[in-house]
C-alpha cells in the first residue's frame, strides 16, 4: 500500500494568469501558498480472488471488473492512460470539501499522481510531477484550469510562481516576521456553495488575451506589490490590496460572485475586514478575509451561522507517508 498526502492552498493575488490561454503569450505571476489541510490518496494491489477488479472509495464506492465502468473521471483515466493489468484498491480523504475553491482538484491529481508512481516503483522529482499534473488536467482531462495549483500542492510553501510558455519558475517567500502576522489576520470562511472551476471559469479564459487583458495586467501589478509588501511593507496593505483585486476580479465574469457571497462580503467589510476574495474561480467555496484577530472574534459572534475553517501556512508539498512496497 502507499498512501501520499498533499496540501490544499490559498491563492491570494495574480490568479487568471496562470491559464495557458494567458501565459502562453504574456508572462504570468501567482502569490499562494499551501496550508495544513491535506488530502490523503492510497493506492493497493488487490488480489485476483475479489469478484471485483477495481475498488474506488471516495463520496461513493465502487466495485468494478473493468476500468470503462469506473465513474471516477481522474481515476478511470489515469488507469486508462497506464495500461493497469493488475487489481487496484484507491481510497481518497480529504480535510476540505471538494469544489470549494482550495486547489483540490489539483491537489487530487498530484496526489493520485505521486502515489501512482511510486506504487510502479518509478522515481519522478516534483518539476515533472507538477508537470505531469498540469498536463493530465489540461490535455487529458480537458479541464478549464490554470497551473497554479499544481504547482502550489507540489511543492508547498509560500511562493511567488512566474509563468511562461512551457516552463515555470518559484521564488519562496521567507519574510517571516510578515508572514506570520499575515496568517493571524487571515480568516477563512465557507460559503456552503460547491460549483466546478471548470465551469467558472470557461466564462472568461477565452477573453483573457483580449478585451480582458488590462484586466489581467492590473491583477499581475497586485501580485508584484503583494510581494512588496510582505518583504519589507505594513502588512494591513496586503488586507487593502485584497480587496483592490476582488474588486477588479469580480470584472472578469459575471459567474464569479452572486448574492450569498456578496452578502457575506459586505458583512465582513462592515465589521473590521480590510479586504479578502473568494478562493479559486468563483462562484461559491471558500470566502478568505484580512481581519485583525479581535474584529474576527467580534465577526464571528454576530453571525454564528458563519462556518470558519482555522489554518496555517505549511512549507510541505506532496510527499508519500507510508510505503508498503519496501
Amino acid at each position: 500500500m502507499i498512501i501520499s498526502k498533499t496540501p490544499y492552498r490559498i491563492s491570494f493575488f495574480g490568479g487568471g494568469s496562470d491559464y495557458p490561454e494567458w501565459y502562453n503569450t504574456y508572462k504570468g505571476t501567482v502569490i499562494s501558498s499551501s496550508i495544513n489541510k491535506y488530502l490523503y490518496i492510497s493506492f493497493r494491489k488487490l488480489p485476483n480472488f475479489f469478484t471485483h477488479k477495481y475498488r474506488i472509495v471516495w463520496s461513493k464506492i465502487e466495485n468494478v471488473k473493468k476500468i470503462d465502468q469506473i465513474q471516477h473521471k481522474v481515476i478511470k483515466q489515469l488507469l486508462k492512460k497506464n495500461n493497469i493489468n493488475h487489481g487496484l484498491e484507491i481510497h481518497y480523504d480529504g480535510d476540505l470539501p471538494a469544489r470549494s475553491g482550495m486547489g483540490s482538484s489539483s491537489s487530487f491529481v498530484v496526489g493520485c499522481l505521486n502515489s501512482f508512481l511510486k506504487l510502479k516503483n518509478k522515481k519522478i522529482n516534483k518539476l515533472n510531477l507538477a508537470n505531469n499534473a498540469i498536463n493530465f488536467e489540461q490535455n487529458i482531462l480537458k479541464e478549464n484550469v490554470g497551473s497554479q495549483d499544481q504547482v502550489a500542492a507540489t511543492y508547498g510553501g509560500f511562493n511567488r510562481i512566474d509563468f511562461y510558455k512551457n516552463n515555470f519558475k518559484i521564488k519562496k517567500i521567507k519574510s517571516s516576521k510578515n508572514l506570520k502576522i499575515l496568517e493571524k489576520n487571515l480568516t477563512l470562511i465557507y460559503t456552503n456553495i460547491n460549483r466546478t472551476a471548470h465551469d467558472v471559469a470557461g466564462t472568461y479564459i477565452k477573453k483573457l488575451k483580449n478585451e480582458k487583458k488590462n484586466y489581467i495586467d492590473e491583477l499581475i501589478c497586485h501580485a508584484n506589490e503583494a510581494e512588496k509588501i510582505l518583504e519589507k511593507g505594513n502588512i494591513d496593505d496586503f488586507g487593502k490590496l485584497l480587496h483592490s483585486s476582488w474588486i477588479l476580479k469580480k470584472k472578469l465574469s459575471k459567474s464569479i460572485s452572486n448574492n450569498k457571497i456578496d452578502e457575506l462580503y459586505d458583512f465582513a467589510m462592515k465589521n473590521g475586514a480590510y479586504g479578502g476574495k473568494i478562493l479559486g474561480a468563483g462562484a461559491g467555496g471558500f470566502l478568505l478575509f484580512y481581519i485583525k484577530n479581535k474584529d474576527k472574534k467580534k465577526l464571528l459572534k454576530k453571525n454564528k451561522k458563519i462556518i470558519e475553517v482555522p489554518f496555517e501556512f505549511s512549507n510541505k508539498g506532496s510527499e508519500i507517508i507510508f510505503n508498503g512496497n519496501k
